[in-house]
C-alpha cells in the first residue's frame, strides 16, 4: 500500500526527478484516480508540486492534472494564487481550456479586487 497520494503517483506514472520505487504492487489508474478524488487540497497539492514542481514537466498525465487542479479548486475557491497556478496549468496544456484559464485569472483578479 501507498503511503501517501504522491507515493501512488510516483508509481503508477514515474517521477522525472526521483527513481520510482519499487512497490511490488499491480498499478490500476482507476484505484489512484478514487484516492485523488477524495483528496485534500494539501494532499493533491503537495503531489502536484512535488512531482510537476515548475508546470511544465513531470510525468503526470495532462488530464490527471487538470483533475487534481479542479478538486483543489472545489476546495479552496477564493484563493487567487490557486486560480491563477490552475489557469498557468491549463495553458501550458492548452489550447483547449484557454477560455477556462482565462476565466480563472479573471476570477483572481476580482477576489483580490476586493
Amino acid at each position: 500500500m501507498h503511503r501517501t497520494l504522491t507515493e501512488h503517483a510516483r508509481c503508477l506514472y514515474g517521477d522525472e526527478f526521483r527513481q520510482t520505487p519499487a512497490c511490488g504492487q499491480e498499478h490500476r489508474e482507476h484505484y489512484f484516480v478514487e484516492e485523488l478524488t477524495f483528496a485534500d487540497a494539501d494532499t493533491i497539492l503537495s503531489m502536484l508540486r512535488e512531482l510537476c514542481p515548475n508546470l511544465v514537466d513531470g510525468r503526470l498525465p495532462v488530464w490527471i492534472r487538470n483533475l487534481a487542479y479542479r478538486l483543489v479548486l472545489l476546495q479552496r475557491p477564493d484563493e487567487p494564487a490557486l486560480l491563477r497556478e490552475a489557469a498557468q496549468n491549463l495553458w501550458l496544456h492548452g489550447p483547449d481550456w484557454d477560455d477556462i484559464a482565462a476565466e480563472l485569472t479573471k476570477r483572481a483578479e476580482e477576489l483580490e479586487a476586493r
